[in-house]
C-alpha cells in the first residue's frame, strides 16, 4: 500500500506532456553529444598512393576453441588481424606514409594476457565479456610492439576506441540483455556510421600524420591506455606467442617473406 502511494505521483508526472517534452529533448541531447568534434565529409584528404589498413574484428562470441586449436574469440579478434597485418607489412612498407589502425575498446582496461587461454587452455570459467576484454588489450599491446618495429620503415600503427556503438556484437547474449543494450543503445551508444568517426580519423586526417604507436579515443583525442597496454615485456612476449600460433615464427619481427 505504501509503495503504490509513493509511486501514484510519479506516475502522474511521468505521463504529463510537459515531462515527455524534457524527455525528448534530453534524448536529442545525448544523441547530438554522441558525435565527436571532428567530420570527415570536412576534411580535405589526399588519399593518391596511400595505405590505411583497418582491422580489429569486435565480436562477443561464446568461449570455445577452432579446429587449429585456437580459442574462437581470440583468434577472431586478435589472431586473425595480426596475421593479416603482417601478411601485408611488404605491401604497406612499400606505400607512402602508410598507416596500420588496430581497432580496440576502452574495454581493454578491464583485460589481461593468458598466453595459455590462446590456445584453448585454462578456460576454467572464461566468460564472453571478459575474452572480448581480453582480445581488446592484445589489440593495443600488439599495436605497441609493431609501432616499434615500424618506427623506421615509414609506417604508422595506432589503436582507436571507437565507442560503444549499436552493432551485433550481443547476438550471443541472452535476449533480455540484448533488448536493454539496444534500448540504452538508442539514446547513449553510436551509430555504425557514428562509431567508424575515430578510425576514420586514425587513417587519413592530417592530424595524425607521424603520429605512432598511441592509443586514440572515441572522440578522436590521444589518451594514455592502462598500464597493462603499456608493458613493454608483455607485448614482446604476446609477439612472440601469437607468432608462433600463426605460423610466422621463422620470419623476423616486423618482416614477411
Amino acid at each position: 500500500m505504501e509503495l503504490s502511494l509513493l509511486l501514484s505521483p510519479l506516475l502522474s508526472l511521468a505521463s504529463h506532456p510537459i515531462w515527455s517534452l524534457v524527455c525528448l529533448l534530453l534524448v536529442l541531447v545525448l544523441r547530438s553529444q554522441r558525435r565527436g568534434r571532428w567530420r570527415p565529409a570536412n576534411c580535405p584528404v589526399d588519399l593518391s598512393g596511400k595505405t590505411a589498413i583497418v582491422t580489429g574484428a569486435n565480436t562477443g562470441l561464446l568461449p570455445a576453441v577452432t579446429a587449429e586449436g585456437l580459442e574462437l574469440t581470440i583468434a577472431t579478434n586478435y589472431l586473425g588481424p595480426f596475421l593479416l597485418t603482417n601478411l601485408l607489412l611488404d605491401l604497406v612498407k612499400k606505400s607512402p606514409a602508410a598507416r596500420i589502425i588496430n581497432v580496440s575498446s576502452m574495454n581493454h582496461r578491464r583485460g589481461e594476457v593468458n598466453l595459455r587461454q590462446m590456445r584453448g587452455e585454462d578456460m576454467g570459467t572464461a566468460r564472453n565479456d571478459q575474452l572480448y576484454n581480453n582480445t581488446k588489450l592484445m589489440n593495443v599491446l600488439f599495436t605497441h610492439e609493431l609501432a616499434t618495429q615500424l618506427q623506421h620503415a615509414g609506417v604508422t600503427v595506432n589503436a582507436v576506441h571507437p565507442g560503444v556503438v549499436v552493432t551485433e556484437i550481443m547476438r550471443n547474449y541472452g535476449l533480455l540483455l540484448r533488448i536493454i543494450f539496444n534500448l540504452i543503445g538508442f539514446s547513449f551508444f553510436k551509430s555504425a556510421e557514428e562509431g567508424a568517426v575515430s578510425p576514420i580519423y586514425c587513417s587519413v586526417s592530417q592530424e595524425m600524420e607521424g603520429v605512432s604507436g598511441k592509443y586514440i579515443d572515441s572522440d578522436c583525442s590521444l589518451c594514455l591506455p592502462s598500464p597493462s597496454a603499456q608493458d613493454l615485456r608483455l607485448a614482446t612476449k604476446l609477439w612472440d606467442v601469437s607468432s608462433s600460433l600463426t605460423g610466422l615464427e621463422t620470419k623476423g619481427r616486423g618482416e614477411t617473406e
